[in-house]
């Protein structure tokens, strides 16, 4: 053989050889390469949002310039549900499909079970890049092993020494790394906003007088106050949604990216957080994929937000687990069908010595049923019992105080504290969750067969709790010690 075929041969085999090496350094071992046509996935997360508080869920006050443009592109979800009414459990619902007793952290600020899956588990071997911008609130990090996007989460100013609830998204390096990512790796970014989760903004552009005031809440000069201080929260949140849809412009990955748009969970306002009645536990939900999803649609389907990694493997090219709660609905997406679940859960175990009232929920497209495993126990929450920080503290003297003469008021209080042992709601008739159906022989059928479904569903998720969770004063953050669940990372 002549030294110049040898040549040849041995520059073929290194071809070879470097054909089979991934085309991006950042892919992990055992990635397959990227499939034509798998999109690349943003996720943007509300933090504390109610789903009626923002234009395109009928909103006529706040300003969301951004989500009202994004409507119009984007498929709108009316009966979208997280798996709890609490941030920790909530975001581990939805980043492992897996409702809170099965994942494990059902008690808000814990962690999940060492063996679950996450996102990162299922997207990394079909070739995605997972990452995570902002707020994090799950743990541990061998399960929720996401790339971080550094520098996203800033400390207000004034508050470096003592950050507590005061940290916010920074935008710049979320651009910065959507401008790094390679047109050979499709990826996965979770962007977690803090807003409009308190503290609010002290200073707001809406006028108190104009703010709307729901009907289950108290009329005050200071409800109206805190109002617009949460109100220009949200606004201010609706800015940093708009920057991301800005970047995904500029970078040319508006075309080839699935954007959705989600909260946590409702509120921190009475009757929405903490709480099982749907401004706490219903979720805005709103998907653009061009091409792939009718722009400026709404549909009624019932999902869960434990669906959301289903319909992401899925729409990756992969096979959904069927191991997990999630339910992939693509094919709702897709305008297949309008019809996915027939019902759906959620769970409350609390906030651990603020919030003693745990409670379990069956929601279908019309009826609610409550089951609250504590009734005999006052309802307390940050809201009428926290001095450290705003989010009830600044309005609820003035609630109490009216209470006093207003019938009104009363009766919000009354139902605020004491919550019976079996709540059913025709949410249809009555939004507001105000007339309780449990008593009335119409329903007894009904609420029997509720009853079941929620005790089935209880015994499958492995729920055999009977009251508040257990204190252990081993589980307290210690001085020092990192927490499992962290509320930030600051790398």
């Amino acid at each position: 053989m002549t030294v110049h075929k040898h040549f040849l041969l041995l520059t073929a085999a290194l071809l070879a050889a470097f054909a089979l090496v991934p085309t991006h350094a950042a892919r992990a071992q055992g990635e397959q390469a990227p499939k034509p046509g798998q999109p690349n996935v943003v996720i943007f997360i509300g933090d504390d949002l109610g789903v009626e508080d923002i234009a395109p869920y009928g909103n006529k006050v706040v300003r969301t310039p951004y989500l009202d443009q994004f409507t119009k592109e984007s498929l709108l979800f009316t009966r979208a549900f997280a798996g709890s009414p609490t941030c920790g459990p909530s975001r581990s619902t939805m980043l492992t499909g897996l409702f809170p007793f099965r994942h494990g952290a059902h008690g808000n600020h814990t962690g999940v079970k060492p063996e679950t899956r996450s996102l990162v588990h299922y997207l990394q071997p079909l070739g995605y890049r997972v990452a995570i911008a902002g707020k994090l609130h799950v743990g541990p990090q061998s399960v929720f092993s996401f790339e971080h996007v550094s520098h996203s989460n800033v400390i207000e100013p004034g508050f470096e020494g003592r950050p507590g609830l005061h940290y916010d998204l920074n935008m710049g390096p979320v651009d910065q790394w959507l401008a790094q990512q390679s047109k050979d790796q499709p990826f996965l970014l979770i962007v977690a906003d803090h807003s409009p989760h308190v503290v609010w903004p002290e200073k707001s552009t809406y006028a108190p007088g104009g703010i709307d005031i729901p009907s289950v809440h108290v009329d005050t000069d200071k409800t109206r106050q805190a109002r617009a201080r949460y109100y220009e929260d949200i606004t201010k949140m609706d800015g940093n949604f708009g920057k991301l849809l800005e970047s995904l412009d500029k970078h040319n990955l508006a075309a080839s990216t699935m954007v959705v748009f989600t909260a946590d969970q409702g509120p921190q306002w009475p009757f929405a957080k903490w709480s099982l009645y749907d401004d706490g536990i219903r979720v805005p939900m709103m998907v653009r994929w061009f091409t792939q999803v009718s722009q400026g649609g709404r549909t009624g389907a019932l999902v869960s937000q434990a669906d959301l990694l289903p319909t992401f493997v899925e729409m990756a090219g992969g096979t959904a687990p069927d191991a997990i709660d999630g339910q992939s609905f693509l094919k709702v997406l897709k305008g297949e069908t309008d019809r996915h679940r027939e019902v759906v859960f959620a769970s409350h175990t609390g906030d651990k010595l603020m919030n003693r009232s745990p409670s379990r929920m069956l929601r279908t497209d019309r009826y609610k049923y409550i089951l609250n495993l504590a009734p005999e126990n006052v309802y307390h929450t940050h809201m009428d019992k926290a001095k450290d920080h705003n989010g009830g503290r600044e309005y609820w003297s003035s609630w109490v105080e009216k209470a006093e003469s207003d019938k009104h008021a009363a009766a919000v209080l009354q139902r605020y504290h004491h919550h019976p042992a079996e709540e059913l709601y025709d949410v249809e008739a009555d939004p507001d969750e105000v007339h309780n159906l449990a008593a009335d022989p119409k329903y007894a059928k009904m609420l029997a067969d509720y009853r079941g479904k929620v005790a089935a569903w209880r015994k499958q998720q492995g729920d055999f709790e009977t009251g508040p969770e257990e204190l252990k004063p081993e589980a307290e953050p210690v001085k020092g010690k990192k927490p499992v669940a962290p509320y930030v990372f600051l790398d």
